[in-house]
């Protein structure tokens, strides 16, 4: 089996996790999910992530289990890095392993833990992962082209500026959704919040889209179960 399974079915979860809870919170809890501390419907028309998919039932529901179910991929993601690239740099492959393994956990945080149930411990773990994400995406650019199994050089390069196109655009959507959110939580402009969700959607598209990537990578791996050798005894 061929190792680009693993980043696809964490991109189709992820994605799927995300969207539906989107597309059920829109259709049963419209007006309560675009509500805020100062305004609502219709100076706010589109909900935020943490309100999508923390706030009701059962958008938040089937949004946990689809994101539980990113967790084996996930998890195989950092292991199968951690194996193409280790040879090439072995200390920057295990800080990509040990960073995207604390930062799984992170995601965690602000997943199970939703505003609703602490908004104080839901904001630490958005901020630690967002944080994580700085060395995570950094360390793999860095080493996305070091497979020792290269099927494709021109494919690979290709694919590692479209890798850093994904991070700017990342990095680029932070410094205008902390400035819509100052508005709309410390000056309190009408539709502010909104603005800012759109920045908030755009962080979780890149974010997707950046693991997603590795589809290329993965094609060189072969994964199988293979027999053990007889005991001779």
């Amino acid at each position: 089996v061929t190792g680009w399974w693993i980043p696809f079915l964490h991109t189709v979860c992820a994605a799927a996790a995300f969207l539906s809870a989107l597309v059920i919170g829109w259709k049963l809890h419209y007006y309560k999910i675009v509500q805020n501390e100062h305004y609502g419907y219709p100076d706010e028309w589109f909900p935020s992530v943490s309100a999508t998919i923390g706030d009701r039932y059962p958008g938040r529901n089937v949004f946990q289990i689809l994101i539980a179910l990113t967790c084996p991929p996930r998890l195989f993601l950092h292991l199968f890095w951690y194996i193409l690239t280790v040879r090439a740099a072995p200390k920057r492959a295990k800080a990509l392993f040990w960073v995207g393994f604390v930062r799984t956990c992170t995601c965690g945080g602000w997943v199970y833990v939703t505003s609703g149930d602490d908004h104080d411990i839901h904001d630490v773990m958005m901020i630690s992962y967002m944080i994580l994400t700085i060395p995570y995406m950094a360390l793999l650019v860095q080493l996305c082209d070091k497979s020792p199994f290269t099927h494709n050089v021109k494919a690979l390069v290709a694919n590692k500026s479209r890798r850093k196109w994904v991070a700017f655009a990342f990095f680029g959507s932070i410094p205008p959704m902390i400035y819509f959110f100052i508005n709309h939580k410390v000056h309190k402009i009408a539709g502010a919040y909104t603005t800012y969700a759109f920045f908030e959607w755009a962080l979780i598209i890149f974010d997707v889209m950046f693991d997603s990537l590795a589809m290329e990578e993965f094609k060189a791996l072969d994964l199988g179960i293979l027999p053990g050798k007889p005991d001779e005894r």
